[in-house]
């Protein structure tokens, strides 16, 4: 039996190869999917099936793309948003052989109309299931969010309590095979472990060990997530199909000149935050390697254009990558050597970085017009705040920056000045010129006061 893990950086997507007797499928593939043929054909492998875990929100399904290279059969679950136009249904009780393998299907709704459990079996261990690959349901420290359905939110907070039933009911000793590992968006508390089984999930989730189904829907309606604009794209691509990736994951190359002339949308800095914020080309906006597939699709809009300006080509490379995964493709060409550019006697832009001391100077001093905003989440906020901060969230700013006064100081803070500036790169790239960046920001403000 094979059975190979496939990680997606950045998404932190889970997807899954398996096979024996010569056959193969694959689970929850991604949108450059080349890599499951060439894995499988290094194995002896055919891929015949590929199975659909729920529509992903997140990142362009590879099923449709796949099917087209191997003819292998696409399946999904029944009750989906509209019809998925590259895959047959497949319903409870359905079971599908691969060699001495059997996947069988679990109904699991709750983070989708749609969603599915495939349980794995094999014939060398005859006392029940060895796996089940959970999709969004349930993660190793956390289960699926709820929040897609804002009309239906008790109901289907309900509806995933049951399907977590359905799958703990499978054993303690079957192993857990989720769709995303720790930095998804599809999760808040997911374990940076990543091997468990049902058995270890029961007893130290802390999601499964509500009292009742009723106090286990009250905490899911209640808690807060962000769906960035992009996650309407990925459920139209992923109901219609989405084009293959492009075949060559390097932009073209652009001299300093033409990434001057180039008419683009967005000029968007891969470069590290301190390395953005230390000198960077005028009208340029900062989402390093690391943090592009969970905010570019809050500042980048499907169809939009991009010149990517990095360190080096491997910069490039990556940063290509992880936007073509959620089908931000229309990219002009990338620029490398900021510092160069400098040496040239370009024009440079920088982003000041103050300390705690300068904050709680200007928050004593109640200075009229300078901001303090805090661009965390809400839970975070809502676990801690400095007094006198406002609040806005670091992917909201996509469109609040529209009454944010021009004309106002704001120093923009976070967890540790990360995502603070991403966000000054953001609204400088928009014309705000009286910014700086709380470096260390909660973390330090946390250091000097406890």
């Amino acid at each position: 039996m094979l059975l190979e893990k496939i990680k997606t950086p950045g998404l932190s997507h889970l997807s899954y190869l398996i096979g024996s007797g010569g056959k193969a499928a694959v689970i929850d593939p991604r949108r450059d999917c080349e890599c499951y043929v060439e894995m499988a054909r290094a194995e002896g492998l055919e891929i015949c099936h590929i199975f659909e875990t729920h529509r992903n929100e997140d990142l362009v399904s590879g099923a449709p793309i796949l099917k087209e290279l191997t003819g292998a059969r696409v399946l999904h679950g029944p009750n989906p948003a509209e019809t998925v136009e590259y895959a047959d249904t497949a319903h409870e009780g359905d079971e599908f052989e691969i060699g001495q393998l059997k996947i069988r299907v679990l109904e699991t709704p709750g983070h989708t109309d749609d969603h599915l459990a495939f349980v794995l079996h094999d014939t060398a261990y005859p006392d029940g299931p060895v796996g089940v690959f959970t999709g969004d349901a349930l993660f190793v420290g956390d289960v699926g969010r709820t929040d897609f359905y804002p009309d239906r939110k008790r109901e289907v907070a309900g509806l995933l309590y049951d399907s977590l039933q359905k799958i703990m009911a499978l054993g303690d000793q079957v192993i857990l095979y989720p769709a995303h590992g720790a930095g998804s968006v599809c999760g808040s508390g997911m374990a940076e472990r990543e091997f468990s089984t049902l058995g270890h999930e029961r007893a130290n989730n802390p999601r499964l060990q509500f009292e009742s189904r009723d106090a286990f829907i009250d905490f899911k309606v209640e808690e807060n997530h962000y769906q960035p604009p992009y996650f309407r794209l990925m459920e139209r691509l992923n109901l219609e199909g989405g084009d293959p990736a492009p075949r060559v994951m390097r932009p073209k190359r652009l001299s300093l000149s033409e990434l001057g002339d180039i008419d683009v949308d967005h000029r968007v800095d891969v470069r590290e935050p301190l390395a953005f914020a230390s000198g960077h080309l005028p009208g340029s906006m900062n989402l390093p390697v690391g943090m592009i597939s969970a905010f570019a699709g809050w500042f980048i809009r499907e169809g939009e254009s991009v010149a990517l300006i990095a360190s080096d080509e491997d910069q490039l490379e990556a940063a290509m990558t992880h936007l073509v995964r959620i089908a931000l493709d229309n990219i002009e060409g990338g620029y490398v050597g900021v510092v160069p550019a400098a040496a040239q006697g370009k024009a440079m832009r920088t982003i000041p970085m103050i300390g705690t001391d300068e904050v709680e100077r200007r928050l004593e001093s109640d200075e009229r017009d300078w901001t303090l905003l805090d661009v965390r989440d809400a839970d975070e906020r809502a676990q801690n705040a400095i007094e006198g901060s406002e609040h806005i969230y670091v992917g909201e700013l996509n469109e609040r920056y529209r009454k944010l006064d021009p004309a106002q100081h704001y120093t923009l803070m976070c967890a540790s000045g990360m995502r603070a500036t991403v966000a000054a790169g953001w609204l400088a790239s928009r014309g705000f010129d009286k910014l700086d960046v709380y470096l260390g920001s909660m973390g330090a403000w946390k250091a000097a006061h406890d």
